[in-house]
């Protein structure tokens, strides 16, 4: 029997005003919010005006009844995601202190509860004064990113550091109850988690099933596994406390989960039964594991990910939590920035380090999409302390967490933290005694290592994003011939874009340039006063120091200034898009060398200018449709030669098949004319890049760029690409005098986009819900474009408020 105590509750705060209702799961702000007791923080410069409630204590409570005798069974409180420093109250009684945020709480509270009307309550504690203290009473300083400049010491709590400001995010520092609270009564034994290890064999598999179940008194019960017509189980002993049972199913002629673009995502269900409480889950079969293998030439080692035996490239992009307030973030809006990824054809993510482990159904959209997940450890960008309380919390966190996720066909690898052993140059204390720090990490890192090993044995546990691998300590940002990179070098290094063609990584898991936010995400947060780059608005929403003056300076070396603030928004896009395009298409052209490319970041947390190809709210950016097009299982990329200035045209294939393009390149100048200087067929395997032409340096006159086509018959995959060998600022761009006709196909609306020249970077913008099926594209006199618009809402598009930009407008 289960009592579901979410819903809402009673919130209150130092001033009888603000006791106002609270839903949960969900958390203060929010609520403020709702009530009218606080404004929206996203609009205008308002961060400093919501301080305030992290540094008020707050009460949650509410009562329910129990029309039970609570005297039979065993009662457990079982909250899952509580984010704050707090006391749980129930009945007057005190039940627990609470300060891990990545914990779920099973409570005892047998003799707490009555029959008829009771009571709970939840005090909550300043967390960033709780910080303090204990930052204070620890023997050495251990330092603080410099991420959350106005909460400092959030390393001593287990809390996603995030909250407290990032260089993409606002400090909201929010608390609440983010998942379930209920009341579980059980006979004799509670059901903690069920972990499936996959032991695979041609043709078969075998199915290692591992319930963790507490028992609150010596007995005996059923347990029973089922999937399909197949059952294991039986009556066992229990014992007082924890106990751990072990059951086999063999599964044979095994339908195999693949990784988006490689095959199905089939989902086998597995249902555990314990005396009357039933779980379901639902398994992928694969065997994945992480090839480290060394370079037969002695060059470093290979990060592959190898899947049902075939190494496949990791696609993909960093994921951050889908709102800086959490009671903000639902199944809906997730569901659409995932499928969004998958979309982008996509077939990774990267759960970063310095946000939260997701929710459930986060992993299991991920299982359904195809999505593999890099998993990171909560913790990131700086040190952490090591004394022994601290490491018990972390130790639960992870058995907690490895327990509860290691089932899902999407987790590919268990990652220590972000850029943690980078963190220790970073820092005055951690240079002037690298030693003691090193040490400091690697006591918290082999507890992480240690959980993972024993309860994960068959996945790998990677110390730390970036790293060269294990006791590796120097580091591993910037390209690296072994391990996993961060590659940082063109954004906050300001080096050019080209300097993306000068590393030669094996697998990097960040790198990124950022963009303004689309037009009307930008007017949901400013008045028209503020749209300059240097408003206060506008930079209070660019959270990374310089952000937006780095933007405009890069800008200029590619294009000519824009003529207004819109184009300037537009500029970004396209420069963003360029940006990762260049990359990908480099070091997807160096496969097997390099195996994966997750860029920095796939969504936005509130609406700002950032690194991410998603708006605020799921919207694409010109990025996001570039990743489209340059994350394609097959591709064409123009690498040009440094030395020569001759072109490269590199088939890409990432089917598990070999395939053969036809390829024609032509020149095309500013008129649109075109004359033909290459046409071939070439055949590309799946596990390595193909040249398929190359074209001379003078092939190309002033004032032409290089336009190629491609197209694979099996498949029928196709594209085209302009590739400028100069800066785009070099070129005297014609008129285009581009039009667009509207037409319904399926019910759909569709625009056809004609123009009288060639016309670059061809955008539509609208402000109704949904997407445009290509954005960002080439339009050709003779060829016009069709774009389909998929709208996501009850309204239809108003054709005459779609706004058409390109390249040469902006000038």
């Amino acid at each position: 029997m289960n009592v579901d105590l979410k819903g809402i509750w009673r919130l209150t705060g130092r001033r009888p005003e603000d006791a106002v209702d609270i839903a949960i799961p969900g958390d203060v702000h929010s609520a403020l919010i709702a009530a009218d007791r606080l404004a929206d923080p996203y609009p205008g410069d308002r961060e400093k005006q919501m301080q305030w409630v992290a540094a008020t204590p707050w009460v949650i409570e509410r009562g329910f009844e129990l029309a039970t005798d609570p005297a039979e069974g065993h009662w457990t409180l079982a909250i899952d995601r509580l984010d704050g420093v707090a006391s749980i109250i129930l009945n007057g009684s005190h039940v627990a202190d609470t300060d891990n945020s990545f914990i779920r709480h099973d409570l005892p509270v047998t003799g707490l509860l009555r029959q008829g009307e009771n009571t709970i309550r939840i005090e909550f504690s300043p967390a960033a004064t709780e910080a303090a203290i204990r930052a204070k009473k620890h023997p050495f300083v251990v330092p603080s990113t410099f991420n959350s400049p106005d909460y400092p010491h959030l390393n001593f709590l287990r809390k996603p550091a995030c909250h407290g400001g990032w260089d993409w995010a606002l400090a909201t520092m929010p608390l609440g109850i983010y998942g379930d609270v209920r009341l579980e009564r059980a006979p004799l034994a509670r059901l903690d988690a069920v972990q499936v290890r996959q032991h695979h064999a041609p043709d078969r598999c075998e199915l290692e099933i591992i319930a963790h179940i507490h028992a609150f008194a010596d007995g005996e019960i059923e347990l029973n596994h089922r999937i399909g017509e197949q059952t294991a189980g039986n009556e066992t002993r229990l014992r007082r406390g924890h106990n751990r049972r072990v059951h086999r199913i063999t599964i044979e002629n095994p339908e195999l989960w693949w990784p988006a673009g490689q095959g199905g995502q089939h989902l086998y269900e597995l249902v555990t039964q314990l005396g009357d409480t039933q779980q379901r889950r639902r398994l992928g079969l694969r065997n994945l594991r992480v090839i480290e293998e060394p370079d037969v030439e002695g060059n470093g080692a290979g990060f592959a990910v190898r899947v049902n035996g075939r190494d496949v490239f990791m696609k993909g992009a960093n994921w951050i939590p889908a709102d800086a307030l959490p009671g903000r973030i639902t199944h809906d809006v997730v569901r659409d920035l995932l499928v969004s990824a998958r979309d982008a054809n996509m077939n990774m993510i990267r759960v970063w380090g310095g946000g939260q482990y997701e929710p459930d159904w986060f992993y299991e959209l991920c299982d359904e999409l195809g999505l593999l997940v890099w998993q990171d450890f909560m913790f990131a960008c700086m040190p952490y302390p090591s004394d022994e309380p601290f490491l018990e919390t972390v130790r639960q966190e992870v058995v907690q967490q490895v327990r509860r996720l290691s089932h899902h066909a999407s987790i590919a690898l268990w990652c220590g933290d972000n850029e943690g052993i980078n963190a220790l140059d970073w820092y005055e204390e951690t240079r002037g005694d690298r030693e003691r720090y090193v040490a400091n990490y690697a006591r918290l890192n082999a507890v992480l290592e240690k959980v993972c090993n024993h309860e994960d044995p068959g996945r790998l546990y990677w110390p730390s994003s970036p790293c060269r691998g294990p006791f590796d300590y120097s580091g591993g940002i910037g390209a690296s011939n072994r391990g996993d990179s961060h590659f940082w070098e063109v954004w906050h290094g300001a080096k050019p874009l080209t300097a993306y063609r000068e590393a030669k990584p094996r697998f990097v898991s960040e790198f990124g340039f950022q963009s303004f936010p689309s037009m009307p995400i930008i007017k949901t947060f400013t008045e028209k006063a503020d749209r300059n780059p240097s408003s206060p608005v506008m930079e209070a929403h660019q959270r990374d120091p310089g952000g937006n003056a780095r933007i405009i300076e890069s800008l200029t070396r590619q294009f000519r200034f824009p003529r207004n603030f819109k184009q300037m928004v537009y500029l970004s896009q396209v420069q963003q898009a360029l940006a990762i395009t260049t990359a990908v298409d480099y070091w997807r052209s160096l496969k097997p060398w390099c195996m994966g490319a997750l860029y920095w970041q796939l969504n936005d947390c509130w609406p700002g200018a950032s690194w991410s190809s998603l708006d605020y709210g799921g919207g694409w950016k010109l990025l996001h449709h570039a990743a489209k097009r340059f994350f394609a299982p097959v591709r064409v990329a123009a690498i040009p030669e440094v030395a020569t200035g001759d072109i490269r045209l590199v088939g890409l294939n990432d089917l598990p098949d070999p395939i053969t393009l036809d390829l024609t390149a032509y020149t095309v100048d500013m008129a649109g004319r075109t004359r033909l200087v290459a046409q071939t067929r070439g055949a590309v395997p799946y596990d390595r890049a193909a040249r398929l032409a190359q074209i001379p340096a003078n092939a190309l006159r002033p004032g032409e760029m290089l336009l190629y086509r491609w197209s694979e018959p099996e498949t029928g995959a196709s594209g085209e690409e302009v590739f400028a060998p100069h800066p785009f600022k070099a070129y005297d761009l014609d008129e285009p005098g581009l039009s667009i006709e509207w037409e319904t196909v399926d019910g759909r609306a569709e625009a056809v986009v004609s123009s009288k020249c060639l016309a670059l970077f061809v955008a539509l913008e609208t402000a109704i819900p949904g997407r445009f099926s290509d954005n960002g594209f080439v339009v050709l006199p003779d060829a016009p474009r069709r774009v389909i618009f998929e709208r996501s809402s009850e309204t239809d598009i108003d054709p005459d408020a779609v706004k058409i930009r390109h390249l040469r407008a902006s000038y």
